[in-house]
């Protein structure tokens, strides 16, 4: 039997590995987890019976071969689950289903809203300029912003960075409303000094005129559902929150006789040639080397070059300079939220129905928060008299942020909390914990402009494979990291050597929060 190593237990690793035994029997697979858990960023932390989703992840792909795969793993929900029967929403279920009152193993149906917060108002995620967003801003707000991209149609600039980007599409005013602070926060860099190509992939087929259409649309077509249906879509989500999906998936991949070494980091991958033949990993503070005839790997591509041996000193550059964006988030359970549900949809204890929300609010140093009421159920312990938020800060690991101490982070959280107008005092805060993702955003600068060369020579080790968000050093969704693991069996199994499908994977820069 061929020996693979897979290195990571995300949902890329993960793929891999279930994929390649569940279509053959002539491979001997180990994964090697650096963590204690399964599912990388999208794991799923629980916190006295609290759950966290670690970044927020929807379920909902174009990809058939993906939404198969999902039902055979976690299959679709056949009854409504808790918060929909007790209010008498309405949510898909397929017949024959599992009840997810009864089980556990089951994706639910849950409506997608996410809005800005900026000055203490609500704004439509994308932006649309509807009679509520022109009365949020005012109306010499809403002439400037309209002047502002007026001025676009005449003078384009040349898209050297995303700042020239986003302002081609929405105008000077509006970039600087809702796209300029964000972006600066998220990534730790000005857009003037990041590649457009970043926009590209995140807001794709949109732009300013789009939403000029919708308004006119709104205004002379009365046929047009209710604002609120117009911005939320279903899409599935594990009952306990996306850790699970990939709990269930390391189970079936042990039944299949694979093996899943967690808490053994991956530190030296030995090369003679163009071939890995073995990988070295520190576990319980000792060292091990094992054998290997195909390497799957979707650690970061910085940590790879790190440890392979004999790497042209050009190619070492362009990883070492890689860049990443860590975050932290801390979760905290109050009483009651002092926002108000102005929407017509119900929820439990009528607090507002976004699944996340992005502050777009200079005041602060918080990025979004997240309702995870909102997403199950079952997330939260006491969803009837409690509501549990994750607040959301971008950060680089060692930096002041990142260095704080849990007790303080989680004060600076419920400072701003305060300071927003998300709860009255610190006194309705019930408890709180923090977090910590390292390398959660590969980021699109710095060396990234050579990410194709070094991309080039890693296909010259024939039995390595690239995959997954970090592997690849690309933004991808979930469903995304599964296809290039799709991709990477299939050409394990029919034994082609070309490794452009794995990485054409995304490369359409479709992402799936458009709308």
């Amino acid at each position: 039997m061929k020996k693979v190593i897979i290195i990571g237990a995300g949902p890329a690793g993960l793929t891999a590995a279930y994929e390649l035994l569940s279509k053959s029997t002539e491979y001997d697979v180990t994964v090697y987890e650096k963590s204690d858990c399964f599912g990388g960023i999208s794991r799923t932390v629980n916190y006295k019976g609290n759950r966290m989703d670690m970044g927020g992840h929807r379920f909902f792909s174009k990809v058939d071969e993906v939404n198969e795969w999902w039902e055979k793993m976690m299959p679709a929900q056949g009854a409504m689950p808790f918060d929909d029967v007790k209010l008498g929403r309405e949510s898909t279920v397929k017949e024959g289903g599992p009840d997810p009152e009864k089980t556990d193993r089951v994706m639910l149906k849950r409506n997608r809203l996410s809005r800005i917060f900026f000055n203490h108002k609500f704004f439509d995620y994308p932006v649309s300029l509807k009679p509520e967003t022109i009365k949020n801003m005012g109306l010499v707000t809403t002439a400037e912003v309209g002047f502002s991209y007026l001025k676009t149609l005449v003078y384009k600039r040349d898209e050297k960075s995303l700042e020239d980007f986003y302002i081609n599409r929405f105008g000077k005013k509006l970039y600087s409303m809702f796209f300029e602070n964000y972006t600066e926060n998220l990534w730790g860099r000005h857009p003037s000094e990041i590649s457009p190509e970043w926009g590209a992939q995140r807001v794709k087929g949109l732009s300013i005129s789009a939403v000029l259409k919708d308004i006119f649309g709104r205004v002379f077509n009365s046929s047009n559902r209710q604002v609120e249906t117009s911005l939320i879509d279903e899409f599935s989500y594990p009952k306990l929150g996306p850790g699970q999906l990939w709990e269930l998936t390391a189970s079936e991949v042990e039944k299949l006789g694979g093996t899943i070494v967690k808490n053994a980091e991956v530190i030296r991958l030995n090369k003679n040639g163009n071939l890995i033949n073995s990988v070295t990993f520190i576990k319980d503070g000792n060292e091990f080397t094992e054998n290997a005839d195909i390497v799957i790997s979707s650690m970061p591509v910085k940590d790879l070059v790190a440890g392979l041996n004999g790497v042209p000193e050009k190619y070492r550059i362009i990883a070492d300079g890689l860049p990443y964006r860590d975050y932290m988030t801390v979760g905290v359970l109050v009483s009651k939220l002092s926002l108000e549900n102005k929407t017509k949809i119900k929820t439990l204890g009528n607090i507002v129905p976004d699944n996340w929300v992005y502050v777009h609010d200079k005041s602060v140093k918080m990025g979004r928060f997240q309702i995870y009421n909102n997403w199950s159920p079952y997330m939260v312990k006491d969803v009837e008299n409690t509501v549990w938020i994750g607040l959301e800060y971008f950060c680089n690991e060692g930096d002041s942020m990142w260095s704080m101490s849990d007790d303080d982070f989680a004060k600076l959280g419920i400072y701003e909390m305060v300071k927003m107008g998300l709860i009255a005092s610190e006194k309705v805060v019930l408890d709180s914990h923090v977090e910590r993702v390292k390398k959660a955003y590969p980021a699109y600068f710095d060396t990234y402009e050579n990410m194709d060369e070094l991309r080039d020579y890693l296909n010259t080790i024939d039995n390595l494979y690239c995959v997954g968000r970090n592997g690849q050093h690309r933004y991808n969704n979930i469903d995304h990291s599964m296809c290039t693991s799709f991709e990477t069996v299939k050409n394990i199994l029919s034994g082609r050597r070309d490794k452009s499908n794995i990485w054409n994977v995304n490369t359409e820069k479709e992402y799936h929060e458009e709308k």
